[in-house]
């Protein structure tokens, strides 16, 4: 099999990257507003784990709760602003989610998430992609997220994002809290760390 090379900044609009998602959807893909085409490394056994502590967390207290829904790292959105997006983990308000049809639940929904979590992989910082997801952390506020964390293990520190606010930068924290977004939810972050 042929291996093709997507060169950064290569574009195509949001019909083609909705076939080209249609015909493989085992390739994590991402659009951004101004028609990139983002193809995303598959996450190293470290960052997946991580990752399913994290989609456990908030699975079991969306579960308990009752007021949303949670999706994990599989599922695109699109942005009000034309963005197709794949968050770590992402959560959407119940009443936000079932103002959807079916037919959009069961494609790409059309909306923006109420919370997400992206996690830096190893990858991430290897290809210096940092500085690109707190682009996307700031791309999700400007299209309606309300909270953001974005979790780097290696130096232990998160970024959250809220709206309508600073970025707060926190070294080593134990926990997060949801606080208004997801009320009761507490992010217990030493399995991260320790893990």
């Amino acid at each position: 099999m042929e291996t093709i090379t997507i060169p950064k900044g290569f574009k195509i609009t949001p019909q083609q990257f909705d076939q080209l998602a249609n015909i493989d959807q085992q390739i994590r893909m991402e659009l951004t507003p101004e028609g990139e085409l983002i193809i995303m490394s598959p996450t190293g056994g470290e960052a997946g784990r991580k990752n399913r502590r994290l989609i456990q967390q908030i699975g079991i207290w969306t579960d308990e709760n009752g007021t949303g829904e949670c999706f994990d790292s599989s599922t695109l959105f699109i942005l009000p602003n034309g963005a197709r997006r794949s968050p770590d983990v992402s959560w959407i308000k119940l009443e936000r989610w079932n103002r959807l049809t079916l037919e959009e639940k069961q494609g790409f929904p059309p909306i923006a998430p109420d919370f997400v979590i992206e996690l830096v992989s190893p990858s991430d910082l290897k290809n210096q992609r940092y500085s690109d997801l707190q682009l996307k952390m700031q791309e999700y506020l400007d299209n309606g997220v309300k909270l953001g964390w974005l979790i780097e293990p290696s130096n232990k520190t998160v970024e959250i994002y809220r709206l309508g606010q600073e970025k707060e930068v926190l070294n080593y924290p134990q926990t997060l809290s949801g606080k208004d977004t997801l009320p009761g939810f507490i992010l217990n972050l030493r399995e991260i760390w320790d893990c």
